[in-house]
C-alpha cells in the first residue's frame, strides 16, 4: 500500500531530521527525502545518522508507529519543506543551488492549495526566486500554492526541546502565505509565532547569527589582545561580566558550525559598502584559528630548542562547540590538518562525539593525553574537563576548558 504523506521534508541532516521527527511525533505522516540510500536506510530501520541527545528515541517512536518514513524520491503531499544545506563558494559568496535543486524536485507533486517552506538560511530573496522558478515550470500553479520562509532558531545538543519551544519568525510571500505556514506549524511548536514577510524572515536568521559572530569576536579580539598583554583573559572576562549590562562572550578556537561561521557572509556579499562591522567579526573570528596554529607552532619550536626533539602533541577536539559530533567548519578541523600537514610532527587526536574520521585516526582522549609532550585544547568537551595532567607537560587551552 502507498504511503500517504502530509509533509514531505527534503533534507535528513541536523535540521531536517529532527524537525520531520517532531512534526511525526504530532502524528502528521511525514516523508523524508535526502539523496543519501545509506540515510534513508538508516532512518527506515528506526535509527539515526547523526548525534543529538533524544532524537534516536523520538525517531524510533515515530518511525516505529509509521508516522516518518524515508525516500530518495518524493510524493504528493500537502506540504512541502526545504531544509538542506546553503553553503558558500569563491569568494564566500552564497551557494543557493542545493536549495533550487530541492525545490526543482518537489515541482511536479505541488497542486493546487500546497504550502512549500523554505527552512534553510537563505540569502534574501531566495524564497522569490523559488517562487518564479516554481511559476516558470508550473505557470498554472501561480497563485493558488502558498510559499513561506521559516528559519529554525535551535542550539546543535538541544535541538527537539527548542524546535518545539522557540519562538519562530515565519515570512510568507503574501499575507494568506504567512498565514498558511503559521497554521501548519501552530500543530506541533509551542512558542510564539511571528508574522512577517519572506525578507524579513531571511533577513532575520542572517540578523540573528550575525549578531553573536560579532559578539564572540569581540572576545576573541580580547584574546589576541590579554595574550600580548600577559592577563588571563578567562579572568579578565569573569570580572568584566560582574559589571551589570556586560555579558562577554567566551572566546575559543575560531568559529564554526553551519550558520554562525557561513551566515553573516550572506549579508556582506549582498552589502559589501554597508556591512563593515560584520565583515570585520568574520574576518576576526577567522584570524583566530590562524592566530592558534601559530600559537601551537611556536610551542612546537620552543619544546625542540629545549628538548632536542619533537614533541608528540596531543589534539582534543574536533567538533565546532563542545559536546556535538558536528564538524561542520569547524575551526578545530583547520587546526588539526595544518598540524597534520607537518609529517615530522607526532600528532595524537581525540573527538569523544565520533568514532571514525576520515582523515585523521580518532584515540582515545585520557590515552593521548598521557602519550604527549603538549596537549592542546580545541573544544571544551565535558570529557576534558576533569583530566589529570602531569605539570610537565605544556598545556595550550584555547577554549577554556580547564577553567573553573
Amino acid at each position: 500500500m502507498e504511503y500517504l504523506p502530509k509533509v514531505v521534508m527534503v533534507g535528513l541532516g541536523y535540521i531536517g531530521l529532527p524537525t520531520a521527527a517532531l512534526i511525526a511525533k504530532s502524528k502528521i505522516p511525514v516523508l523524508g527525502i535526502d539523496i543519501n540510500q545509506s540515510v534513508v536506510d538508516t532512518i527506515n530501520k528506526g535509527q539515526i545518522h547523526i548525534v543529538e541527545p533524544d532524537l534516536d528515541g523520538l525517531v524510533h517512536s515515530v518511525v516505529e508507529r509509521g508516522f516518518l518514513k524515508a525516500s530518495t524520491e518524493p510524493s504528493k503531499a500537502e506540504v512541502f519543506i526545504v531544509a538542506v544545506p546553503t553553503p558558500f563558494k569563491g569568494d564566500f559568496e552564497p551557494d543557493i543551488s542545493y536549495v533550487e535543486a530541492a525545490t526543482k524536485k518537489v515541482i511536479p507533486y505541488l497542486s493546487e492549495g500546497s504550502l512549500f517552506i523554505i527552512e534553510s538560511t537563505s540569502p534574501i530573496l531566495t524564497t522569490e526566486k523559488m517562487a518564479s522558478i516554481i511559476y516558470e515550470l508550473r505557470p498554472e500553479l501561480k497563485g493558488k500554492i502558498f510559499i513561506s520562509y521559516c528559519p529554525e532558531r535551535v542550539l546543535p545538543g538541544n535541538v527537539i526541546y527548542e524546535l518545539e519551544h522557540n519562538d519562530r519568525v515565519i515570512g510568507g510571500i503574501d499575507e494568506a502565505s504567512t498565514d498558511k505556514a503559521i497554521a501548519f506549524y501552530a500543530q506541533f511548536v509551542k512558542g510564539t509565532l511571528h508574522k512577517t514577510n519572506s525578507r524579513t524572515a531571511e533577513m532575520c536568521k542572517l540578523v540573528e547569527n550575525s549578531y553573536r559572530d560579532v559578539n564572540i569576536a569581540f572576545a576573541n579580539e580580547l584574546s589576541l589582545i590579554c595574550d600580548k598583554a600577559n592577563i588571563d583573559v578567562w579572568e579578565l572576562i569573569k570580572l568584566a561580566n560582574k559589571h551589570p549590562r556586560v555579558k562577554i562572550l567566551q572566546p575559543g578556537t575560531g568559529v564554526g558550525g553551519h550558520c554562525i561561521a557561513v551566515d553573516p557572509w550572506f549579508i556582506v556579499a549582498d552589502f559589501k559598502n554597508e556591512a563593515k562591522i560584520i565583515r570585520a567579526a568574520r574576518e576576526i573570528n577567522n584570524y583566530k584559528t590562524l592566530w592558534v596554529i601559530e600559537k601551537i607552532k611556536n610551542s612546537t619550536l620552543e619544546f625542540e630548542k629545549l628538548n632536542n626533539r619533537k614533541p608528540t602533541i596531543a589534539v582534543m577536539g574536533l567538533a565546532f562547540k563542545p559536546d556535538i559530533d558536528d564538524l561542520r567548519e569547524s575551526p578545530a578541523i583547520h587546526v588539526a590538518e595544518a598540524l597534520t600537514s607537518d609529517k615530522s610532527l607526532d600528532i595524537l587526536i581525540s573527538e569523544p562525539n565520533i568514532h571514525t574520521h576520515n582523515k585523521f585516526k580518532i584515540s582515545n582522549y585520557n590515552e593521548i593525553v598521557q602519550k604527549s609532550d603538549i596537549v592542546v585544547f580545541l573544544v571544551a568537551h565535558k570529557e576534558f574537563k576533569n583530566l589529570e595532567i602531569d605539570q610537565s607537560k605544556t598545556v595550550l587551552d584555547f577554549c577554556g576548558v580547564l577553567k573553573k
